[in-house]
């Protein structure tokens, strides 16, 4: 197991319990540290993501076993606020990845831990390629292909990839974006109640992977076969006018707006804070942009954090 970071925590000869958190010895109730569960695809940036959490200032344990998890936020909890935030990577390394993970949540559950899950994912293209790049084998592939080890991992962590509240998709990010990434979501002071990512994107270019909810513009006409519209992009004013000019444009943004307020509602009293919508049209220039860009500010207005991301304008 590696430690990441320069904080430290003493036992000084106390007992570690993975019962509910106890109160100090002063009799005041112990502050209990906030938790990250980094996790996902072998080769999908896991150790970036804890590096970025190190630098921001959390404390990070690499390859923890799951069942150590719930002791270490006890222990955070009695350093007097000296570990106020915990970081822990868990992966297929461990072998016997979920005998004890499900058991550790619940425990945490029972402690009132503020917990979240981050998942990275990346493409079996991506991933090939870059342990192909690095000469390594899959951690699960065994005397198989490196593929046949990244099917199993998928396998082993589809129901951890459903619980996550915030996943990455990596396959076409370099290390300085997916930085960028976690510092947008981890590196403010205050935590929002709910952040989003309105992302556009080009149905040709494929569907993104880490949406939590896809919406179709292509029942709109076009601009792109436009002649005076096609050179430009859905941030351009007269390709925005153009598009939700069409029937039934406004009348969609108004109705997905409202599906998003009383989904953000949701999220809140569920306790979910990240949320990804993905925009698309065809080639991922026109509509979707013009859309996600009015939704994102429907979602502003609403009080929820907003990140526009356009992850297909340019590549045509």
């Amino acid at each position: 197991m590696n430690t990441h970071g320069t904080q430290k925590t003493e036992r000084d000869g106390a007992q570690v319990s993975t019962g509910t958190m106890r109160e100090s010895d002063q009799g005041e109730s112990a502050a209990i540290p906030e938790l990250v569960i980094i996790s996902g695809m072998s080769g999908a940036g896991r150790s970036t993501a804890a590096k970025c959490l190190e630098d921001l200032g959390w404390f990070v344990v690499d390859n923890i076993p799951p069942e150590l998890i719930p002791p270490m936020v006890e222990l955070g909890a009695r350093s007097q606020g000296n570990v106020a935030r915990i970081a822990v990577v868990v992966d297929v390394r461990g072998r016997r990845f979920f005998d004890n993970l499900k058991a550790s949540l619940a425990t945490l559950d029972a402690q009132n831990v503020k917990r979240r899950i981050v998942f990275l994912e990346s493409s079996d293209e991506a991933l090939v390629r870059r342990f192909e790049s690095v000469r390594r084998p899959h951690p699960l592939q065994g005397d198989g292909r490196i593929v046949d080890g990244i099917a199993a991992e998928r396998d082993l962590l589809r129901e951890l990839r459903g619980d996550a509240d915030l996943v990455i998709d990596t396959s076409s990010l370099n290390v300085h974006e997916l930085r960028a990434k976690m510092d947008a979501q981890f590196a403010g002071e205050e935590v929002p109640e709910l952040r989003a990512t309105v992302m556009s994107f080009g149905f040709k270019y494929g569907l993104p992977v880490d949406a939590d909810m896809v919406i179709d513009c292509r029942f709109i006409p076009n601009p792109h076969w436009v002649p005076e519209l096609r050179p430009f992009t859905g941030l351009n004013e007269e390709v925005s006018d153009y598009v939700f000019n069409q029937p039934g444009s406004k009348e969609f943004l108004d109705g997905y707006a409202e599906l998003l307020r009383l989904v953000a509602e949701g999220y809140r009293r569920e306790g979910k804070r990240y949320v990804t919508i993905a925009v698309g049209c065809t080639g991922g220039k026109h509509r979707s942009v013009a859309m996600s860009e009015k939704l994102a500010r429907r979602l502003v207005s609403e009080g929820v954090e907003t990140v526009i991301v356009h992850r297909d304008m340019g590549r045509e």
